[in-house]
């Protein structure tokens, strides 16, 4: 994809929303509605539109798509409805609330809880672990497309490349243990019920009002010094993030199907924020050593399946840069990539 800037907010919607052949070819192979539980977060409306544009596209117009979540932000609401997606005011936590929900054959489960875990870990496995469970109970003749994390892995060695699907999994921290309580309660009611599991661990989706590189770009354009500890990185642009999720659609199983998406790059913390200082004309403030593991996901599996990502992380460094020097909104939610305790 050949792109200078975005130009604003509904240009970056737009391309964020923008269905792969893959996605078409997928959803119009699927029977019935799509539901999407936890809709109103960052990655949910796009990924909703996304699919609403791809049964579009391959003439599935009757086909629905809803939208679960609380909408406490009603413009949220407002925004999935004008484009197509039908919404449910739910607080999924409520028992009740959940049994009402409608039957969809196809679902996505995006719901989760990170920022704030710390100090609310009760809530946090509540969220993470428990709900997972209440949810594939309720939708067991469904396939579930349920949204993880790469904090499921340990931190690994740079030079490895980044850990793979198969390998063992070590999380730290409460949050990324929760995470794994998901993974591993959707695996016993998988095996027990039969129902159709993809999850997807992901690492990490960047757009421009939000991500690592955006994170990145903010510290350099203010003079603010860049934290090292936590090196390298993988991104991936959002759309194709949720691009790779509805794809796996066509992959859900029991036993789960389990993929990684990320970026193809391990990204230097240290050159990202030097490419950054440079579009800046600004001196970069480094702090600390790199250290010799990180957070890393290997994605190459996800690539040979679905393809590369639209935008590699170059693109995505130059378009971020242009976005903060023309002043561009964003969401101010830093992500806390650079934690290696796990708290966040």
């Amino acid at each position: 994809m050949t792109l200078d800037t975005i130009r604003d907010v509904d240009h970056l919607d737009d391309l964020l929303s923008e269905p792969t052949e893959g996605v078409v070819e997928t959803l119009a192979r699927l029977d019935g509605d799509l539901l999407i539980l936890g809709v109103a977060g960052k990655m949910g409306p796009t990924l909703a539109w996304m699919a609403r544009r791809a049964f579009d596209a391959a003439g599935q117009h009757s086909r629905r798509v809803l939208g679960v979540a609380r909408f406490s932000d009603p413009a949220r609401e407002t925004w999935l409805r004008d484009r197509g997606i039908e919404t449910v005011r739910c607080d999924l936590l409520d028992c009740d609330s959940l049994a009402r929900l409608p039957d969809a054959p196809n679902v996505v489960s995006m719901f989760a809880m990170k920022f704030g875990a710390t100090g609310q870990e009760a809530k946090t496995w509540a969220m993470n672990a428990f709900l997972p469970g209440l949810v594939a109970q309720k939708y067991r003749r469904s396939r579930i497309v349920a949204f993880s994390t790469g904090n499921v892995y340990a931190l690994e060695p740079v030079a490895r490349g980044g850990s793979k699907e198969t390998d063992a999994l070590q999380p730290v921290g409460e949050y990324g243990m929760s995470c794994l309580g998901r993974e591993r309660i959707l695996e016993h009611l998988s095996r027990a019920q039969g129902t159709s599991v993809a999850l997807i661990r992901l690492n990490y989706a960047v757009e421009m009002r939000y991500g690592v590189l955006l994170d990145l770009g903010r510290k350099v354009l203010a003079g603010e010094p860049v934290d090292l500890a936590m090196g390298y990185c993988n991104v991936i642009w959002q759309a194709d993030a949720n691009a790779h999720a509805l794809c796996a659609f066509g992959h859900a199983a029991s036993p789960p199907f389990v993929l990684n998406v990320a970026g193809p790059e391990v990204l230097s913390v240290r050159h990202v924020a030097e490419r950054f200082g440079a579009r800046f004309s600004r001196p970069v403030a480094l702090r600390g050593e790199e250290s010799p593991d990180a957070l890393l996901n290997d994605a190459s599996f996800g690539r040979r399946l679905f393809g590369p990502p639209r935008l590699g992380a170059e693109r995505l460094i130059d378009l971020t840069a242009d976005w903060l020097l023309r002043s561009g909104p964003t969401l101010d939610r830093p992500t806390h990539f650079e934690a290696r305790d796990g708290r966040f």
